[in-house]
């Protein structure tokens, strides 16, 4: 399977992800145990090349990031102001 990259990403959400967890305070390790709660087998640094943006997020992926996150899908990606 061919992953394309978007201006050099292979996601538009990382910075996004990033900011949240941020605000959160919660480490990558910590997003990735919540994840792996939410039932996506994700490590640590699969968080932080998401964040940098050298990992792809598959779609079913947002809806557990929004959820441990406490943010709409649609901010994750951009697609409205938070």
């Amino acid at each position: 399977m061919k992953i394309y990259d978007y201006n050099g990403r292979k996601n538009i959400s990382g910075d996004r992800i990033r900011e949240a967890r941020l605000k959160l305070k919660l480490s990558q390790a910590e997003l990735a145990a919540q994840m792996q709660i939410e039932g996506i087998n994700i490590e640590r640094d699969s968080i932080s090349r998401v964040e940098i943006g050298t990992r792809f997020i598959p779609d079913y992926e947002l809806p557990a990031f929004s959820k441990v996150l406490n943010v709409p899908v649609e901010w994750i990606l951009g697609m409205k102001d938070h």
